[in-house]
């Protein structure tokens, strides 16, 4: 590629920057004030895609106000921002004082609900918007003709972070953020409507993600995918840059353009013989770069250490844990379980969903082994199921392994990445702590997923089954249900041995902990090991039961489910994980097969899980005395 050709592609890189920069500079101003980690930021740009298409096809091709066109893309970022403003009043203002993981599950439903509420008023369909008036042609620099509306882009970048400051610095507004975000109890007491200044923040925050929206509508259709291919981008900029600081955010989001711009650029080289295709790494490009940063700069670039977070963790500190149920509650569940195939022997499905129903317990237990007890958020426990799969597969089908081997070792493989990324995530906490485990989970999908010749790339592998002692469903079912059955024993007795009580002392007081001689660290990254092998378990037995595993397994989405699970059953109790899992695949199931709009209903289940019922389904039944009792927290008094 020669220099003109590089540097077209720097200033595409730059257009993008500016448009990611208008999302994470949204984000990035409601976590300053609300300390909302907002999770639904990414359908507010979706909706202004959306919007911005309705506006301008409306009005502008169907009654020929092609004049109107600029007035409508600032409509849509005033529409987008009163919506913001409504969902804040209604949802999130009830849940400002929560732990961090009730207000991020609770935007995540709020996705779900957008997302399916989109595919109701536009369908399924990309929509392709018109063209920007005034800026249709091209401008020749270098020799390479380069679009006017990327340079238009590019300077409307500058042109916010400049407005953003002037806000920020000079109007009563800017002043109100700023103090909010450095101390909000002391706004509060010197009379400041904190109701309503979280609502313009907020509001003013999608105001911008839908004017990025509607800005990139000219250069890329409406689609549905655009919610979490934004939001993931805009958090990796705002983690990058560090939380709550604009000038980071716009230094991440040119930052990473341009490597991906660079990337693509270079294209594919030889080195040594062998062939490198840089333009693949666009697709975790964003993530290697968070994950170098966070492990060297672990407050971002231009963060600041905020001095609560040493002790301030995504689940409440004060959690105390119910103890593990009694024998006999164990005895009639696994009684139940073992007739399952016996009673259902018209129905092979309900086998099959009984298997899946215990891996994915399995797999929500390893998880609430990491939030519970450790106290720590995970947005990558994917990561571990997914390998277990992998490992699991790549030992039968190369090394020709059986299946009993396999299913030793996959788990050992599993522990020892979960060690090696629990190294570098236990030196973090918080937000950045979930984000860094999202980089590794996502540049393990990348490799998973590009590399066709060992991994099987976006088909998988296939060809995983069961020895022949185990190819009836039947009898793998009780397989499972032994190594399920097995493994919730030994995590019970994990929590409940000493180094459960120290992790959760760790846990509610990291400074009092290390204080008597704890090794906090060792413990946390001791759990995450411990996390990582019973969920690459669970990846193992769920590869077996399916006969193939794909890069889906190691996705967002399948993270999200472990978290949903665990907090749908509740995170105070034992039982909470179990009861979690068998509801959510039980929904799952049902919902899916009777209505296309399953998202909103999950979204619906979500929202009423962290607004009425912020416990869990244990929560409900916590008066009734199935389980152990209600264990006070590590250094309670008596």
């Amino acid at each position: 590629m020669d220099a003109s050709s590089f540097a077209v592609q720097l200033l595409n890189g730059l257009a993008q920057a500016s448009t990611l920069f208008l999302v994470a500079a949204g984000l990035s101003l409601i976590f300053g004030v609300t300390k909302i980690v907002n999770f639904a930021h990414g359908s507010f740009y979706m909706l202004g895609v959306y919007i911005a298409y309705a506006l301008t096809e409306g009005l502008g091709r169907r009654w020929g106000l092609n004049w109107s066109y600029w007035p409508l893309v600032l409509l849509t970022g005033l529409i987008v921002g009163l919506l913001g403003a409504g969902v804040e009043v209604l949802f999130l203002r009830r849940i400002y004082k929560s732990p961090e993981i009730y207000q991020l599950l609770c935007t995540f439903g709020l996705v779900l609900i957008t997302k399916d509420a989109s595919l109701w008023l536009w369908g399924a369909e990309d929509l392709l918007g018109p063209r920007a008036p005034g800026l249709v042609g091209a401008v020749e620099i270098l020799g390479r003709r380069v679009p006017s509306y990327d340079l238009f882009l590019i300077l409307m970048g500058p042109l916010v972070l400049c407005l953003l400051w002037w806000m920020l610095k000079r109007t009563r507004l800017g002043v109100l953020i700023r103090a909010a975000s450095q101390d909000r109890e002391m706004v509060g007491a010197l009379g400041v409507d904190q109701r309503a200044l979280f609502t313009a923040v907020f509001a003013l925050g999608c105001a911008l993600a839908g004017l990025a929206g509607a800005l990139q509508l000219p250069r890329e259709p409406a689609n549905l995918n655009l919610d979490m291919l934004t939001i993931v981008e805009a958090f990796v900029v705002v983690v990058v840059g560090g939380l709550g600081s604009m000038p980071g955010a716009f230094a991440a989001a040119v930052l990473i353009a341009q490597i991906k711009a660079i990337c693509i650029a270079i294209g594919s080289v030889e080195i040594a013989g062998l062939s490198f295709a840089f333009s693949k790494l666009t697709l975790v490009a964003e993530f290697l770069v968070m994950a170098l940063v966070l492990v060297f700069k672990p407050w971002g670039l231009m963060g600041s250490e905020d001095l609560k977070s040493r002790e301030q963790t995504p689940i409440n500190g004060s959690l105390a844990l119910q103890a593990s149920p009694p024998l006999w509650v164990w005895s009639i569940g696994v009684v139940f379980l073992f007739f399952i195939p016996t009673l259902t022997q018209d129905s092979a499905y309900n086998t099959v969903l009984g298997i899946d129903v215990l891996t994915a317990t399995l797999f929500a237990m390893s998880l609430y082994f990491l939030m519970g007890p450790g106290g720590m958020l995970s947005f990558g426990q994917a990561a571990f199921f997914g390998l277990g799969a992998y490992a699991c597969g790549l030992l039968v089908i190369e090394l020709h392994l059986s299946m009993p081997w396999a299913l030793v070792l996959a788990p050992l493989i599993t522990a020892l990445f979960a060690a090696m990324m629990g190294w570098f995530c236990v030196r973090l906490t918080g937000v950045y702590l979930a984000m860094l485990t999202l980089a590794f989970a996502q540049i393990l999908w990348s490799i998973c997923f590009q590399w066709e010749s060992f991994t099987g790339g976006s088909n998988g592998l296939t060809g995983i089954w069961p020895s022949a002692l185990f190819s009836e469903k039947a009898h793998y079912y009780y397989l499972t249900l032994c190594l399920v059955t097995g493994s919730l024993w030994i995590l019970g007795r994990i929590i409940q041995a000493p180094f459960g009580f120290a992790l959760r002392s760790a846990r509610d007081s990291s400074l009092r902990a290390q204080a008597i001689g704890m090794d906090v660290k060792t413990l946390q990254w001791t759990a995450f090991a411990v996390s990582g092998y019973f969920a690459g378990l669970a990846g193992a037995l769920f590869a077996f039961s399916k006969g193939s595993i794909s890069p889906d397994s190691l996705g967002i989405s399948k993270s999200v489910d472990a978290l949903v699970m665990v907090l749908l059953g509740g995170l105070h109790a034992f039982l909470g994980p179990i009861l979690g899992a068998l509801s959510f695949t039980w929904l799952q199931d049902i919902i899916v097969r009777e209505t296309q709009y399953w998202r909103a209903c999950f979204g619906a289940v979500i929202l009423l899980l962290v607004l009425v019922f912020p416990n869990g389904l244990m929560g409900v039944f916590s008066r009734a005395r199935l389980v152990g009792p209600r264990q006070k927290p590590i250094g309670a008094q008596k």
